[in-house]
């Protein structure tokens, strides 16, 4: 709607996970890091968690386009909310195993093992990242995870297991030690800094055809202050600045704007309530 006012190609702050658009913040090349360090050297499993919105989902969609193509097979579950064999059926059926509703959970297992060794034969290794894995109710399911990774030779993991999750995840991970101990490799995504804030704003625009600046620094130092730094408020801000800006004919994006986006989402706030 209001791309073509500011010359841009398309709308810079959308909420979906486009890789195009990641920010490689410090925090962001660490953690990726460290996810292909885990997958390559088969390190066997690794924890992601970060705050609601700090990049996460979007970390792990770049992830996935590296290994896309590759030596490796992949599982990615999205929503977690299963039982242990709802998830196991799932997981068999992504790494092209077919759909086995009605199998016992011994013939599950398996043909998840014919799976493994099926992949090694072929020079392939398995990766399987559970994202939202916070979302996880049943405790039997966080135990299934942990028994896939028993699936080993004597010098190596079968299976490669990626947990990504909000910070809460922790907490529930306190109540199975044994899954982990497992998880040795360790990164928690934190917000963005003030700076980083003010460059990751900037790079959205430049990916989306912005040739000159269009928020001002007063504007970008408004939008630190009240998202703490977290991406995807940020990205809700700025969206909603370039339509407000937009629709008061402005010819760049000041503190101004910004103070009456956060007017109007407030008054909506107290509205809905």
């Amino acid at each position: 709607m209001y791309e073509k006012y500011w010359n841009l190609k398309e709308k810079p702050f959308e909420l979906t996970p486009d890789p195009r658009y990641i920010y490689y913040s410090k925090a962001h090349e660490d953690a990726l890091t460290r996810l292909f360090y885990t997958v390559n050297d088969l390190k066997g499993a690794m924890l992601l968690t970060g705050l609601y919105g700090c990049g996460k989902t979007i970390l792990s969609r770049v992830f996935l386009n590296e290994l896309i193509g590759s030596k490796y097979e992949m599982a990615l579950i999205n929503n977690p909310r299963l039982t242990a064999n709802e998830l196991l059926i799932e997981i068999i059926y992504q790494l092209g195993g077919g759909l086995h509703k009605n199998e016992s959970k011994g013939e599950l297992l398996r043909l998840f093992n014919d799976i493994l060794f099926t992949n090694i034969n072929r020079g392939k290794e398995t990766v399987l990242i559970i994202d939202e894995a916070q979302a996880i109710q049943d405790l039997e399911t966080f135990e299934e995870l942990r028994l896939l990774l028993n699936f080993q030779q004597n010098d190596r993991f079968l299976i490669t297991l990626i947990l990504i999750g909000q910070s809460e995840l922790r907490k529930r991970l306190k109540e199975l030690p044994q899954l982990k101990q497992r998880l040795m490799i360790d990164y928690h995504l934190n917000p963005l800094d003030e700076q980083d804030c003010y460059h990751y704003i900037e790079h959205r625009m430049r990916i989306a055809g912005a040739q000159q600046p269009i928020f001002d620094i007063n504007a970008k130092r408004t939008v630190y202050r009240y998202s703490s730094g977290v991406p995807r408020v940020i990205n809700g801000l700025c969206d909603m600045a370039l339509l407000e800006g937009y629709a008061s004919n402005k010819e760049i994006i000041d503190e101004g704007v910004l103070q009456q986006v956060i007017k109007n989402a407030q008054i909506e706030s107290a509205w809905k309530v």
